[in-house]
């Protein structure tokens, strides 16, 4: 016997898909889902459906409710509204609020950033230099502020000539038994030696750590930066772990904190806890912005404390992680833009 085909056996009418209920038995956990098949014989599968509906709509709406998807309609501009002078004057007012444009670079750079770029000090110092006199440029002396230095000028201060050379941020923990100094007429172990080889660029300590003292210490070329890190109105902020000689009394700590009276003025730390569980109470960490010379160290000589170990494990929101002793890094450029903003 032949079989009919699909519109023999419906009127010459293609056959319509009817939806039927999947039975679960007793203790099935699955939800239902919904199965398609067409006059008995199973397998059609879910997009064929949708297929079939999208194409009795005619408009290529899988929903089935015939209607095309709305679109939005784009926005017009916002029209300015009034007097031609009103207009005017709001323009010229949006207009100063947009930032001004980058001034284009004509292939030369004011003298005192030249100086800077090239290490030897910050801008503001680099302008007392050249009214000094001691600044020439292609074997003049030059005494002008604001004097711009062209591609293949000479400049030498001195009696060297500088070159401006890119920045360059170190960092290094220093280990015990090195002195913060770029020379030593008695040869002793300067810092200089853990950094070289770490650039060609000419870097140098910013601030200075005692030779018993540990922990960061920052090296770059910045001389503009290293003044103001330096300097004692920036305030940064720098964390010591302390180990005395003897236990630290909460006494001395409140006292600390409160404020005590130096040769060279009054002092007061911003914090000082026990360290790790507070059992060994010799071993404290202390928390200030003073950038003094030997602050922590007096600050305990002070109360008849002797410091056996000092260790700087913060500096200008900088840490020794994953920097063991002896080791130094280059900054990343996050930690140098924080710096710039510090």
């Amino acid at each position: 016997m032949e079989e009919k085909t699909d519109q023999q056996t419906n009127g010459g009418r293609p056959r319509r898909l009817r939806i039927g209920k999947v039975r679960l038995d007793k203790g099935a956990t699955e939800q239902p889902r919904r199965i398609y098949r067409s006059n008995g014989e199973d397998g059609a599968d879910e997009q064929q459906h949708r297929e079939f509906r999208r194409n009795a709509n005619g408009n290529g709406n899988a929903n089935g409710n015939g209607k095309p998807k709305k679109q939005r309609k784009p926005k017009r501009p916002k029209l300015l509204k009034g007097s031609d002078e009103i207009i005017s004057n709001k323009i010229r007012r949006r207009k100063g609020r947009q930032a001004p444009p980058e001034p284009k670079y004509d292939g030369t750079t004011r003298l005192n950033k030249y100086i800077s770029n090239a290490g030897i000090c910050s801008r503001r110092e680099a302008d007392k230099l050249i009214e000094a006199g001691a600044v020439s440029v292609n074997g003049e002396v030059v005494t002008t502020l604001g004097f711009k230095v062209k591609e293949g000028d000479v400049v030498s201060y001195g009696g060297e000539v500088l070159r401006s050379e890119p920045k360059r941020y170190f960092l290094l923990n220093k280990p015990k038994g090195y002195i913060t100094t770029l020379d030593d007429p008695q040869e002793r172990d300067t810092v200089m030696l853990l950094v070289q080889g770490c650039c060609k660029e000419r870097i140098y300590p910013v601030g200075r750590l005692d030779k018993n003292t540990t922990g960061l210490l920052l090296f770059t070329n910045d001389g503009e930066m290293a003044k103001r890190l330096t300097h004692p109105s920036s305030n940064i902020y720098k964390i010591y772990q302390v180990e005395c000689d003897r236990a630290v009394s909460r006494e001395d700590m409140k006292q600390m904190i409160e404020g005590i009276e130096l040769e060279d003025g009054p002092i007061a730390v911003d914090d000082i806890q026990y360290q790790g569980d507070g059992k060994d109470r010799r071993v404290v960490g202390v928390a200030l912005h003073s950038g003094r010379n030997r602050i922590v160290r007096r600050i305990f000589e002070h109360f008849g404390y002797e410091v056996k170990k000092l260790d700087r494990c913060v500096f200008a929101g900088l840490t020794k992680k994953d920097l063991p002793r002896g080791k130094v890094r280059e900054l990343t450029q996050q930690e140098v833009n924080y710096l710039m903003m510090v």
